[in-house]
């Protein structure tokens, strides 16, 4: 049993960060890699114990998938704790080490696709050892890991130069929020640069909408705070934000880029809203 014990915890970290990237939740996958182990102490022997644990891994983690849409649980319920101090430091590392964005588009998949997607393409998992996680064919759980894909890794209508210009700005403008710039905020944004925001990002009484860079810019850096938790991503097909303090998308904003500058950008953060836009990652 101490042999087993050991082999088990080699693989542990491994099958976290598989868990971790099906469920997005650190509790569950924890809870999915402790049901392995327990699974691992119910049977004689097993011929390849990496192979046997991701296979059981992936299952219970299917079958959490399926409960939770069930239920039709949203990010917002499974998760309505504040963003500040309340998110542990564990769980924030693991979501960093993963990729917020990463996170917030897996979470838009089918359990079937999301399965046969960081399977494969995240863990090089091949399709005939996936097929019987998902209780399909290798040919259609290729299919649907091909769906994934395109779902995750989305195109925009900007040519290749523009996106890289809008992505550098962007990124120029998340730096300087995160570190409460005030000078190099002034220096990405427009003069007449103006926020506009969902009444559900602000607190009560604030304005919808603010104009001019120092006004922004002061506000940028209260948003710091969140900037942390945020990362660029294709939102709607243009290069945006996405705030996810657990890999569960919060706010997301659009912004829009004219030269070197951030000429304007909307928070948006009701619910519908959310549901409704299309997040996927940026190339790297």
């Amino acid at each position: 049993m101490d042999e087993l014990a050991a082999q088990f915890e080699a693989e542990r970290g491994r099958l976290r960060g598989l868990a971790y990237r099906i469920l997005g939740s650190a509790a569950e996958a924890d809870d999915a890699v402790q049901e392995a182990w327990l699974r691992l102490n119910r049977v004689d022997s097993v011929d390849n114990l990496a192979a046997w644990l991701t296979t059981v891994v992936s299952r219970v983690c299917l079958d959490v998938l399926r409960s939770r849409k069930a239920r039709r649980e949203e990010p917002f319920e499974v998760f309505p704790e504040p963003v500040d101090d309340a998110d542990p430091a564990g769980e924030a590392a693991l979501a960093d080490s993963v990729g917020r964005a990463l996170l917030v588009v897996l979470d838009a998949l089918g359990p079937a696709e999301r399965i046969a997607f960081v399977l494969h393409d995240l863990f090089a998992v091949p399709f005939d050892r996936i097929a019987p996680v998902l209780d399909r064919t290798p040919v259609a759980a290729k299919k649907l890991a091909s769906r994934a894909r395109q779902r995750v890794r989305g195109t925009s209508p900007l040519p290749p130069a523009d996106l890289a210009r809008h992505r550098r700005v962007v990124d120029a403008f998340l730096a300087a929020a995160r570190g409460g710039d005030l000078t190099s905020l002034l220096d990405v944004l427009a003069p007449d640069v103006v926020r506009r925001a969902d009444a559900a990002a602000l607190p009560a009484g604030a304005a919808l909408e603010t104009r001019g860079a120092r006004a922004v810019a002061e506000e940028a850096q209260v948003f710091g705070k969140r900037a942390r938790f945020a990362e660029a991503a294709l939102v709607d097909g243009v290069v945006g934000v996405v705030v996810a303090p657990r890999g569960r998308l919060e706010l997301a904003l659009a912004v829009t880029v004219e030269g070197e500058r951030v000429a304007a950008y909307e928070v948006i953060a009701g619910p519908a809203r959310l549901a409704a836009l299309h997040v996927t990652l940026l190339s790297a």
